[in-house]
Parts: C-alpha cells; sequence; structure tokens
C-alpha cells in the first residue's frame, strides 16, 4: 500500500532547494568569522614586525630632519619702560645662507632581526654656500655680540653622527659640538661659535662641509637658505618623495634614483635674516625621503582578506550548482570544511610570505588550497569533469585577486568589471535550475 505524502513534506520536497540556499548563505556567513580571525592575526604580525623595527632603529638611529647650516648673532634687546627706565634683554637673530647646494649619497643597508628585515641608511652630504651679512631692522649694531656668534645644525637624532662635522668657516676649520643656542629651528642640533665681526656686514662669508649621518627610514631638511638646490641619489629603487616640496626632477629606476630640488627666495616664507621671537619657528617647508620596502607582505594579504566573501560566495555557489545539476548531495559539513580550506589560505599565505616573497608565497599557498578542494570535489562528485571545473574557477579565481592585489590606482575598476562578468556566467550558468521544484512535483 502507497504511503500518502504529507503536505508539510510536499511543501519541503518542492521547496528543498530553497531551503538549502538559505543554509548555504548562513554557512558563508559564519565562515567569515575565521577570516575575521585570520585578519586579527595580520594585524598582530605587523604590528610585531613594527616593534621590531622601532627597537633596531632605536639602537642605530631614528629618522633624521636636517635643517642648516645658519648663524645665530645675539644682541641686548633695549625697552623703554614705563618710569623712563630701560630693560636688556639678550636676544638672537639669525642669519641664512644667501646660496646653498648640497649633494648627498644615500646607502641603504638592510639587518636582519629573527625573520624580520629593517631596512637602514646611511647618508653622505656635502653642503656649499655663503652667508651675507646683513643686519635685522630695528637691531643696533652697536647692541650685537659679534663674539658670541655661533654656527649651527639642526638634526633630530644625535646618535647618527659617524664622525666629527667639521665646518670650513672664512678659511678656518670648525668643530660642531652639540648644543644650539636657540630653540627657534629645533630643541636637537650642533653649534660652534666663529669669528664674525662688524666689519664683515655687506660681506659674502663663504662655507663648506661634509657630514656623514645615519638614520632608519626617512631623512628630511628643511632649506634655510635665499636660493638653494638639493641633489640625492640613491641605488636604492624604491623611494617615495615626502613633504610639501616634490622634487624639481627626478629619475626612478631599477638601478636607483636622482631627485633635485630647487628653491629660491620668491618661494620660500621666511627672509634670509630672522629675529628671534623667542617662539619656536613653524616652518612646515620640509621635504625628504622615504626608503620603501618593496615587500610588503602584511598589507597585501590584509588586500587579499577583503575578498574572503568572493572566494567563499563563489565557490559554495560552484558546489551548490554542481549539487543540484548531477544531483549529488552535498552535506552542510562538508561546505564548512570546504569554507575552513579557503580561510587556511590566508595563514599559509601570511606565513610563509614572511619567508620568501609574497608572489612566490601567494603561489604555494593557491596551489596548494585548489588542489585540497580539487581532489576533495572529486570525491563528492565521482565526476571528473566536475573537478576539472573546480580547478579551473578556483585557479581562475585566485589569479584574478592576484592581479587586483598588485594594481593600485585601476584596482577597483578592474575589481567591479571582473565582478560584473562573473555575476554574468553565474546568472548564465544557473538558468536552467529547477528553483521552485515543478519538475519533481510533476513526477510525484
Amino acid at each position: 500500500m502507497e504511503v500518502p505524502v504529507q503536505p508539510a513534506q510536499n511543501y519541503f520536497q518542492r521547496n528543498r532547494v530553497f531551503f538549502k540556499g538559505i543554509a548555504i548563505g548562513f554557512l558563508m556567513l559564519i565562515m567569515l568569522i575565521p577570516t575575521a580571525f585570520v585578519n586579527s592575526l595580520v594585524y598582530e604580525r605587523k604590528m610585531r614586525q613594527q616593534e621590531i623595527v622601532g627597537e633596531v632603529s632605536s639602537k642605530w638611529a631614528t629618522a633624521q630632519r636636517l635643517s642648516g647650516p645658519y648663524l645665530s648673532v645675539p644682541y641686548d634687546h633695549v625697552t623703554l619702560l614705563n618710569d623712563n627706565k630701560t630693560e636688556t634683554v639678550k636676544k638672537n637673530f639669525f642669519i641664512l645662507p644667501e646660496t646653498l647646494d648640497v649633494n648627498g649619497t644615500i646607502e641603504h643597508e638592510i639587518r636582519k632581526r629573527s625573520i624580520y628585515s629593517v631596512l637602514l641608511y646611511k647618508a653622505n652630504l656635502k653642503y656649499i654656500g655663503g652667508f651675507a651679512i646683513r643686519l635685522p631692522e630695528g637691531v643696533d649694531s652697536m647692541n650685537i655680540r659679534w663674539k658670541e656668534a655661533k654656527l649651527c645644525f639642526n638634526l633630530s637624532d644625535f646618535r647618527g653622527i659617524e664622525e666629527k662635522i667639521v665646518v670650513n668657516f672664512k678659511g678656518k676649520e670648525y668643530e660642531l659640538a652639540p648644543g644650539v643656542p636657540s630653540e627657534y629651528f629645533g630643541t636637537k642640533g650642533l653649534s660652534v661659535p666663529v669669528e664674525l665681526s662688524g666689519q664683515d656686514i655687506s660681506s659674502i662669508i663663504s662655507f663648506g662641509t661634509r657630514m656623514k649621518i645615519k638614520g632608519s627610514e626617512d631623512i628630511n631638511f628643511v632649506p634655510l637658505a635665499g636660493n638653494s638646490r638639493f641633489k640625492i641619489t640613491s641605488v636604492w629603487p624604491s623611494p617615495s618623495f615626502t613633504g610639501s616640496v616634490v622634487p624639481s626632477d627626478r629619475a626612478v629606476s631599477d638601478s636607483g634614483f636622482t631627485a633635485n630640488w630647487k628653491f629660491n627666495k620668491a618661494n620660500l616664507p621666511f627672509n634670509t635674516v630672522i629675529v628671534d621671537n623667542n617662539k619656536e619657528a613653524d616652518f612646515d617647508f620640509d621635504f625628504g625621503i622615504t626608503l620603501l620596502q618593496p615587500t610588503d607582505q602584511y598589507a597585501k594579504t590584509e588586500r587579499c582578506t577583503k575578498y574572503a566573501i568572493l572566494f567563499i560566495g563563489l565557490t559554495f555557489g560552484l558546489f551548490f550548482i554542481v549539487e543540484i545539476t548531477r544531483k549529488k548531495p552535498v552535506h552542510p559539513i562538508q561546505y564548512i570544511l570546504v569554507g575552513l580550506a579557503l580561510a587556511i589560505f590566508y595563514t599559509l599565505l601570511l606565513s610563509i610570505s614572511e619567508f620568501i616573497h609574497f608572489d612566490i608565497a601567494y603561489l604555494i599557498s593557491a596551489v596548494a588550497v585548489v588542489t585540497m578542494i580539487t581532489l576533495y570535489s572529486r570525491q563528492l562528485f565521482k565526476n571528473n569533469r566536475s573537478s576539472l571545473l573546480t580547478a579551473t574557477i578556483l585557479t581562475l579565481l585566485y589569479s584574478f585577486i592576484f592581479v587586483l592585489i598588485r594594481l593600485e590606482d585601476t584596482a577597483l575598476l578592474v575589481g567591479s568589471i571582473g565582478l560584473f562578468i562573473v555575476l554574468g556566467i553565474v546568472m548564465y550558468s544557473s538558468r536552467k535550475i529547477d528553483w521552485y521544484g515543478t519538475a519533481a512535483l510533476e513526477k510525484s
């Protein structure tokens, strides 16, 4: 005797594709949980790298900021009080070079610390220029303390000074020592008393010096001169030109870079003679160079995780379509196993890329995951055509994501076009699916 089909069973039978689709959608959301853990792991490893860089840099030298040379000349500022008495306060005025030429070379050095690489540098700088000695308005030449005049440089980290700095000034050599008479251009610097007198007014005094300093990642300059030119060269192929002014001309290639900056009195927000106003100057006119690491595996891995929903969604959708068309049921646990394999790709990529180049790590991780899921699909569907389709789609998907993470400005455009094409393929492939179960209903 035939057992009649209950209405509830009949309803479930007709809508089993619908319910299975909802279940798979729910599983997709659940599989985003391990992806969130991967993001947390990427952040943790990135912070660890920054700690190592900071630790090594603190023992070597941090990023350097250089300004100068300039002359600091003290004078007596006399103020008339209300009771006809006078008050004398010692102040400074500063004379910046009329002309300044800086030629420098930067040599990079990579230090290994555990599995991390820290990029350091040594800079050889040559300064040549001349001071035009003039007095600021409102300062009486009789009140100037010429014998206390000093030649000064400012730099941010004394540990970066590799050897003594000797300046040739008025044909004599002077060795700079730590300390600056005023914090107008910065709190840290070097200075030395120089011979200067009232007879030097309206004359040009030439100077020259060489500096060997070291630092990490960044080197920045402040163009304290009326007319200046900076030329920096290096064999490092990945520079980033930072600050408020870009180079007037530059050349970057795999063999290194050359960059030139030029300034004149018309495009600088200060004069060559400056009176100390007892406030630290805000010279927001820095420019410089950042030596970039060409491979940032953490940033690239983080970009990969942003496409996790695409990996999981398309893979689950592929399995779902094959399951329906070939009538080979796939258990939700098996979907979860496939999702975990996709999530493990990111941990493989992160861990392997810490030891070898990111591109090779990506290839190894992708091949491993594609092979695993392909073999698993072969066991699920018992069909070579289905497993070959799985391998092809996953390979195309991983190749597409690799292209996206390599792109910068056009990543959004290429990604949008790619997703549009993928959606069209999915819509075309699913056009014959019996979503309402009418075929099963007609048979019954």
